[in-house]
């Protein structure tokens, strides 16, 4: 039985403080837990971090704002509303493709009717094709938010509802079928495939493993639009840590959890070790033993399992992590450049003609860095003046590579492993070739690199992971995890790396489930919002 601090709370911890973390922080102190967050870091929000240099303002992270629903449901949750906390810009056009072997980007927008255009006017009947994709995955999207998302399948008649009954044949084809033979199914043009199947690697995956039913993803940026929270993502970060804190949540950084303690078949605390800045020097390492009834683990689950939790505590054995996928690796490249960049997007794709084999290097049995690599670039400085200085651009580039940190740490000014630094400078030159920007290297006058040893040094992340388990069918849905331990009674998991999965909206989603099972719900559906505050403004829209 749980011991309370009085009115049913419970002493609570939650481990990291990533997105999911502090939102778990959030909703159990909004429910009257006391809660202590311990972030190993000197600074808060995990992979969603933030770098400063030279007057510019990077995120380091993640830099999709999509499934705006998600969030201004959080916010509604802890009694506010989006708007309130963030000043989201709709991009249009979402974002611009780069494809080998054509003249020219594509621009795709951000509105449903101007998609179909689009699609249309590359291949004649892919307009038509495009609206019932996008049917296809509203509706499954809707069964997904009302009846799997916010859910940890722990009460088995979550599958028996009757909107599920109804639609059981194609959910397993949707299962089974890979998104890459869905969308072939319905388009020729190689340009149109890659814009609906790309999608899968912001699942950790590729179009050939990704299950279709992550069609879904393409209702985000051809239907719904992109957005841009002024100030960068780490505006994210600090509002809900904000909120954290205003409930009640004690917020601790440079403290490292280094074991989560357990008697007869329960939690009863964690191990702490504090340090000061910059692991410890000049400062004073203590360490001490934190009770608590309730511990959220919102670090990497491997880690959680391999370090934190005692063996007859894990879910899972080292061998059957062995035979799991760990999603991608990547390297990050942070630019900034003198002078302004028109070639690129707000958001911009560049992808190789042979993306299979990019992929099969990336998640085959036989990896490899791909060269050339397909890899995605942001210019915030498109839409937000704040992150670059005057007549200067923020780059930030993402490079997938496989999950192996032995391809190494990055660095400063080309001060990286020698893998991540080639990484770097091969995409540097493919972009400034496709997007006609001949002397773009000449013109950066800060560079910084992380590798997936970074990953795996600063996250604990498995394998160097950039995001966390690929979403395929193995590692989706009721096979990705669970939200509380079935080893261990009041001990709970949240983030990228358990369920439901892979991105921001995710891990929110995650918190909230969190919470739910601490009180013992267990209905699909997310939880009930309090009365709502006065109408806000929507966000205002700007072309970038």
């Amino acid at each position: 039985m749980t011991r309370s601090t009085g009115s049913g709370a419970a002493r609570a911890v939650v481990v990291g403080g990533g997105i999911a973390g502090l939102a778990t922080a959030a909703l159990l102190a909004r429910d009257g837990h006391e809660v202590r967050l311990f972030e190993a870091r000197d600074e808060l929000g995990g992979r969603a971090g933030r770098w400063r240099s030279g007057g510019f303002l990077f995120d380091t992270g993640p830099s999709w704002y999509l499934m705006p629903e998600v969030f201004e449901h959080f916010y509604r949750l802890m009694g506010t509303t989006a708007a309130d906390e963030l000043e989201l810009v709709r991009l249009d056009p979402g974002y611009r493709v780069y494809f080998e072997g054509y003249d020219e980007p594509v621009d795709v927008r951000a509105e449903r009717e101007a998609s179909i255009a689009l699609f249309e006017s590359i291949e004649p009947g892919a307009g038509a094709a495009l609206a019932r994709h996008l049917d296809s995955a509203d509706e499954t999207y809707r069964l997904a938010m009302t009846h799997f998302l916010y859910t940890d399948f722990a009460r088995p008649g979550a599958l028996l509802a009757p909107p599920v009954r109804r639609r059981l044949g194609r959910l397993a084809r949707l299962l089974l079928e890979p998104l890459e033979r869905m969308v072939g199914r319905s388009f020729d043009d190689v340009r149109l495939r890659q814009i609906l199947g790309y999608p899968a690697v912001f699942l950790g995956t590729s179009p050939e493993r990704a299950p279709s039913m992550y069609h879904l993803m393409s209702r985000f940026d051809l239907a719904d639009g992109v957005f841009y929270p002024m100030g960068g993502f780490g505006e994210i970060i600090t509002s809900i840590a904000r909120l954290a804190s205003r409930a009640g949540a004690e917020l601790v950084t440079g403290a490292r959890v280094l074991g989560i303690e357990t008697a007869d078949g329960r939690t009863t605390g964690v191990r702490v070790q504090h340090h000061g800045p910059a692991g410890g020097t000049g400062g004073t390492v203590t360490e001490e033993f934190v009770e608590a009834e309730l511990v959220v683990s919102a670090a990497d689950l491997h880690h959680t399992d391999a370090e934190l939790l005692p063996p007859r505590a894990r879910t899972r054995s080292e061998a059957s992590w062995s035979r799991r996928d760990p999603g991608p690796g990547a390297v990050l490249v942070m630019l900034g450049v003198h002078g302004r960049l028109p070639e690129l997007g707000h958001h911009t794709l560049c992808f190789t003609a042979d993306w299979r084999t990019n992929f099969q290097r990336v998640f085959g049995s036989r990896p490899a860095i791909p060269d050339p690599a397909s890899f995605y670039v942001c210019r915030p400085s498109a839409t937000d003046p704040g992150v670059a200085p005057p007549g200067c651009e923020n780059l930030f580039l993402l490079v997938p590579v496989p999950a192996d940190p032995t391809i190494g740490a990055g660095g400063i000014d080309g001060g990286g492993d020698r893998l991540v630094e080639e990484t770097a400078d091969r995409a540097i030159t493919t972009l400034a070739e496709w997007a006609g920007i001949p002397d773009l290297a000449e013109r950066i006058l800060v560079r910084r690199t992380i590798g997936p040893a970074d990953f795996e040094d600063w996250f604990h992340s498995w394998l160097g992971s950039a995001l966390g388990p690929g979403h395929t069918l193995r590692q989706s849905a009721m096979f990705r995890g669970r939200t509380a331990s079935p080893n261990v009674e009041g001990l709970y998991f949240a983030g990228a790396t358990t369920i439901p999965g892979i991105g921001l909206p995710m891990c929110l989603i995650s918190a909230e489930l969190v919470a739910k099972a601490v009180r013992g719900e267990d209905t699909p559906g997310p939880l009930e919002e309090p009365a709502p505050p006065e109408q806000r403004p929507r966000p205002r829209e700007r072309t970038a």
